[in-house]
């Protein structure tokens, strides 16, 4: 007879046994924990399935897993779909980012992979990957279970579970439309979590939202650094006959496909070149001059603008889909190029270029009308980093009337910008804050 299984059944109980009679109880000694052990433990939390452990330099334990959730948080009966969440663990006794990104979730794999916020404090991390990305995406669901409200129940399912686990403060974050979404689970969970974050968040209130074009015209740069971008888009456009060639034959080579004619997205490229510029922080210095050789303009305005941001049914169709529907977006400024274009004009381009035909949805003002209000009356702890020369800072939240509301606004920032980016007396501010009020 084999007494080793035997055996180590009564030392685990043991083990228990001595764990529960010290202070604090089963969590006292996180170290007696097995990796094997945690595993288990998440095996056993409600609607976790296929737990994976991976490698992590800066946590004691890493893993992806998978959580059931309702298609339709409202109508259960509506099916299931499997949502992938990572699991970054530092101890029981930290607090816990609740990461709420807006895309796939597949670069929290990398084991170098942390959060800033993380790292400040060295917290645990929670991060979720959202509905109908990657994969988290329904196996043949229709589009009209992708809501911001589903998505906001998503996350506090997650956060509920979780919460079993990790019962120290919690902290929403998110980059973008991952910021956006950090601030619609906060409006509709407020005792969620303890603090939010969110990076460069937008809050559209229209398809296409009418105040991006304004701001590329007068406040994103210097008056010559905008004067050389729209001389740059006009070179580009009076230039057509020997670049277009080059245009078509990079799109046939990366075999990319339109929803319009690749003349249409000529255009549509020339006119997304600034916000792309100031977007990510270019530096003006590179912008060929005048008169420059064709390779060396057409070379650089791929760099910046490039046709594969329009190709049809990617893998960001999804964001589109909600962009359309409830998130919003921006236009395109035709008017400065009259007579250059071979669109007549812009409007409606987000439909007509992104969104696939069954999600064709009129724009709903709602979520806009609940964020917006939500900021502006809420007591929760809220900190929003903005760039200043960052296209999506037009549409950023109003300026709070709460003292437990803050903006941080990066100085010719863009969308990178970060609490680590931020002047250092500023990032002072903003750390010293975030310590206060995990302190409280």
């Amino acid at each position: 007879m084999n007494l080793k299984p035997c055996f180590s059944k009564v030392v685990a109980v043991f083990t228990v046994i001595y764990m529960l009679s010290q202070p604090g109880g089963l969590f006292a000694n996180e170290a007696l924990w097995s990796n094997d052990t945690l595993i288990d433990r998440l095996h056993a939390l409600p609607g976790v399935t296929d737990v994976k452990r991976l490698p992590a330099r800066d946590f004691n334990d890493k893993y992806v897993l998978y959580i059931e959730q309702p298609l339709d948080h409202s109508n259960v009966q509506a099916g299931t779909f499997r949502q992938r969440v990572f699991l970054m663990n530092v101890s029981f006794d930290r607090p816990t980012v609740l990461v709420t990104e807006g895309y796939g979730a597949s670069y929290a794999q990398r084991p170098t992979y942390r959060e800033e916020i993380s790292r400040m404090f060295n917290t645990n991390i929670v991060f979720v990957e959202h509905r109908y990305f990657l994969e988290s995406t329904p196996e043949g669901a229709g589009w009209e279970y992708l809501t911001a409200q589903n998505s906001a129940y998503d996350l506090h399912r997650v956060r509920e579970i979780f919460g079993e686990l990790y019962q120290q403060k919690w902290i929403a974050t998110g980059i973008s439309k991952g910021g956006q979404t950090a601030l619609l689970y906060t409006a509709w969970f407020p005792e969620d979590v303890d603090i939010t974050v969110p990076y460069v968040a937008p809050l559209c209130k229209a398809k296409e939202d009418g105040r991006h074009e304004p701001f590329l015209r007068e406040t994103a740069g210097t008056k010559e650094e905008r004067e050389k971008l729209e001389a740059f888009q006009r070179e580009v456009l009076s230039r057509r006959a020997e670049l277009q060639p080059k245009f078509d034959s990079l799109c046939v080579a990366d075999k990319f496909e339109f929803s319009l004619p690749t003349s249409h997205i000529y255009d549509y490229s020339v006119l997304e070149f600034p916000f792309a510029f100031w977007q990510w922080g270019s530096p003006i210095e590179e912008v060929p001059e005048a008169g420059a050789p064709a390779n060396e303009v057409f070379k650089y305005w791929m760099k910046i603008s490039s046709p594969s941001y329009f190709v049809h049914e990617s893998s960001t169709t999804s964001f589109f889909v909600q962009a359309s529907r409830e998130l919003g977006y921006y236009g395109y400024d035709t008017k400065p190029f009259k007579g250059m274009l071979a669109i007549k004009n812009a409007k409606g381009y987000l439909d007509k270029i992104f969104v696939p035909e069954d999600a064709q949805y009129r724009f709903d003002k709602a979520l806009y009308r609940k964020l917006k209000r939500f900021v502006s009356k809420t007591d929760n702890k809220m900190m929003f980093i903005y760039g200043e020369y960052d296209p999506w800072s037009a549409v950023k939240v109003n300026e709070p009337k709460s003292d437990n509301v803050v903006l941080f606004v990066q100085p010719k920032g863009s969308h990178r910008a970060r609490i680590s980016t931020l002047p250092q007396g500023m990032k002072q501010e903003a750390v010293g804050l975030l310590q206060k009020w995990l302190d409280e």
